[in-house]
């Protein structure tokens, strides 16, 4: 799967702090956080987060959980690496992965967008299902459904040490009367030599 990821999962996978910062996933966190409490029965002490991505979601969770997290991209893995050096990382595809135990909770953030059809959202879904103790919970958030989809455009990015990223994101669905639309973006990078490169990348998603 990593292959055909877009290039942010691969190439680019070292920009990812500066695209989108741990800072900005606070708020989230803790409401999933709250979430998982909630909906288990007793509280949680493990949590597998499935496509995990560079582990700006994990950087506030590992104060409250045990965190194993997955994800297919290998270079966004040791993006994740270098931020959460406490949690475990698992290279695997959430459609398929099987470790073997249970957790206390399940965790599927954006990544479950990938997910572009019925039948590998189910098998999302069923991965979720599989590591999942009883009694625990499963939490799945992407950032669309159909119901409440709309197009957009966003912006922003960050400085780093030596080096920044600034991008331009278009949201909006070539064909509505599919299961998928589309994120265009691009990025405009400065390495620590000052030199300026644009980049394009299109990120497919699922919209059901």
């Amino acid at each position: 799967m990593a292959s055909g990821l877009p290039r942010l999962y691969r190439d680019l996978a070292d920009w990812w702090p500066l695209l989108s910062a741990p800072a900005g996933y606070r708020g989230e966190a803790e409401s999933f956080r709250q979430t998982l409490l909630a909906a288990c029965v007793a509280p949680p002490r493990t949590l597998l987060e499935l496509g995990s991505g560079g582990g700006n979601t994990a950087s506030h969770l590992k104060r409250d959980f045990r965190l194993t997290l997955v994800d297919a991209a290998p270079r966004m893995l040791a993006v994740s690496r270098r931020a959460n050096p406490e949690c475990e990382h698992v290279l695997g595809d959430m459609r398929h992965v099987r470790l073997g135990r249970v957790f206390d909770a399940v965790f599927i953030h954006d990544a479950i967008m990938y997910m572009t059809t019925e039948r590998d959202l189910l098998r999302a879904m069923t991965t979720a299902f599989a590591h999942c103790r009883a009694g625990g919970a499963v939490v799945i958030a992407p950032d669309n459904v159909r119901d409440h989809f709309a197009a957009r455009t966003w912006h922003g990015g960050h400085d780093g040490a030596g080096r920044a990223l600034r991008y331009i994101e278009w949201t909006w669905d070539p064909d509505p009367r599919d299961q998928s639309y589309v994120v265009d973006m691009v990025y405009l990078l400065r390495d620590r030599g000052g030199r300026m490169r644009v980049v394009r990348d299109r990120h497919v998603y699922g919209l059901f």
